[in-house]
């Protein structure tokens, strides 16, 4: 059974693109010296604590899938301020309903969102076609310029593309437009946990400089 944690590594020829898709993760990157990463970490929207959380809810994960139904499946487990997304495919219902139960029980789940579906193991080409999607829909996102790229993350399964992060309801409809417009997409899941706006408003001070709220232009004065 292969399982991996959602971090998708696309081809070279995605590599510009790909970088983009690191900008959530925690682990500070060294360049020249300098440590480079602490600017993007903050532009999620959970707190330092929690993406380290979530971290360690995938790695749980990883261990109680493989337990549970063993070289039954791929299964993919991706977590999102305690919201546990399943992903791939599993041999039969009872290893569907075995890998939940065996992912409920980690400490720190708040919920399992469990889009497993029973099939054949997806074929290496497919997955691949799937790390592309996802890095094409990433860059739709940043294209777009009124969608914090940063704050959604992308995962894509057999042409479904889920998405998950803390956005008001205007953000997810317009995220959820943007993805389904990406050529190859089949389908868009909706994994949001929904804000208000004026919770993104109590969150905006701690984004940074790297990515703020955009603001209308004001005409320079005569």
């Amino acid at each position: 059974m292969t399982l991996r944690s959602r971090l998708v590594r696309p081809s070279f020829v995605l590599a510009a693109v790909a970088a983009s898709t690191l900008m959530s993760a925690c682990a500070p990157l060294l360049v020249g010296g300098a440590v480079m990463g602490t600017s993007l970490m903050v532009t999620d929207r959970r707190t330092s604590g929690t993406q380290l959380e979530d971290q360690s809810i995938e790695l749980k994960a990883m261990t109680r899938t493989r337990e549970a139904v063993g070289e039954r499946g791929h299964v993919n487990a991706t977590s999102y301020n305690r919201t546990l997304l399943l992903t791939g495919e599993v041999a039969a219902d009872t290893d569907k309903v075995a890998v939940e139960q065996a992912v409920a029980k980690i400490e720190g789940v708040r919920t399992v969102v469990n889009e497993l579906v029973v099939a054949g193991s997806s074929s290496l080409a497919a997955r691949s076609n799937d790390a592309i999607l996802t890095s094409k829909v990433k860059a739709s996102f940043i294209d777009a310029k009124d969608v914090f790229a940063n704050a959604i993350k992308v995962i894509s399964e057999r042409g479904t593309v889920y998405l998950m992060g803390r956005v008001t309801e205007r953000e997810a409809n317009r995220a959820s437009d943007i993805a389904r417009a990406v050529s190859g997409v089949q389908k868009v899941v909706r994994v949001f946990e929904v804000i208000t706006e004026a919770e993104l408003a109590e969150l905006q001070p701690k984004q940074g400089q790297t990515q703020s709220q955009p603001q209308p232009q004001t005409p320079p004065k005569q």
